[in-house]
């Protein structure tokens, strides 16, 4: 296991991205709301969710190759 660490902001907006994808697909399948308020939150909280994953996974994994020694930079030989 791969230990993370993310500062108090960034482990909240990973935090907030999951909470509004499950939130999303709980709506969306919930009887709860008139049908038609639920699809829209729904689907809007789904839509934040999936949209916001691609940076949560960045400060989660991502900058894992300067600490395997893969920083891109290339030395003059």
């Amino acid at each position: 296991m791969r230990d993370a660490n993310l500062s108090l902001p960034k482990l909240a907006f990973v935090v907030m991205t999951r909470a509004a994808l499950g939130s999303g697909v709980g709506l969306l399948a919930s009887a709860g709301l008139p049908k038609r308020s639920r699809k829209r939150l729904g689907a809007s909280l789904l839509a934040v969710g999936a949209v916001t994953t691609l940076p949560a996974l960045w400060f989660v994994f991502g900058g894992r190759k300067e600490e395997m020694g893969f920083s891109g930079d290339r030395a003059a030989s």
